[in-house]
């Protein structure tokens, strides 16, 4: 395998991204940057997408790093400047039972306390994404299929993945 020192890592809401990412940077030292960490303020307002393209330009601009997070917007400058692609491609069920699992958590990739309640608009979102988002994440995936393109079909296999890792450092 090519060796991983710019990764992103994508996938539906409830994929595991923040999860995958952190046990990431745990087995390679990477520095790990989420993006709802840098997107989002406590008090849930957003940075413009000017702020946000900036900032991903900066951490872009060092050797080395995991970027979590879809953010459609800037996904396709973040695969311009990766050299890893890793893509949690999981079924819909999947990810609605990670969104419920992790409801009411302090969660470290994010900056407020998760109030437990699910928004209509956000299952939607989930349960949708693999017909809606699915599809432009593929097209952008094969434009930089020049980049080393990780897909996991299930959380075993990415798993097993990341086991691998361990073996290697």
């Amino acid at each position: 395998m090519t060796e991983m020192k710019k990764v992103i890592v994508i996938g539906c809401p409830g994929s595991g991204k923040s999860v995958f990412s952190r046990t990431l940077h745990d087995i390679t030292g990477l520095p790990l940057y989420h993006l709802d960490m840098i997107n989002w303020r406590e008090d849930k307002t957003a940075l413009s997408r000017e702020e946000l393209i900036e900032k991903i330009n900066e951490i872009s601009a060092t050797n080395e790093w995991i970027m979590d997070g879809n953010y459609g917007g800037t996904m396709e400058l973040r695969m311009s400047l990766c050299d890893t692609i890793i893509f949690l491609d999981f079924p819909t069920e999947v990810c609605l039972e990670g969104i419920m699992a992790r409801r009411g958590t302090q969660r470290p990739d994010m900056p407020w306390q998760d109030s437990g309640e699910l928004e209509a608009e956000f299952v939607d979102s989930v349960k949708n994404y693999n017909s809606v988002n699915r599809p432009v994440v593929l097209e952008r995936i094969n434009k930089y299929s020049d980049r080393n393109v990780i897909v996991f079909k299930s959380r075993n296999e990415a798993d097993v993945f990341l086991n691998s890792l361990k073996i290697g450092f």
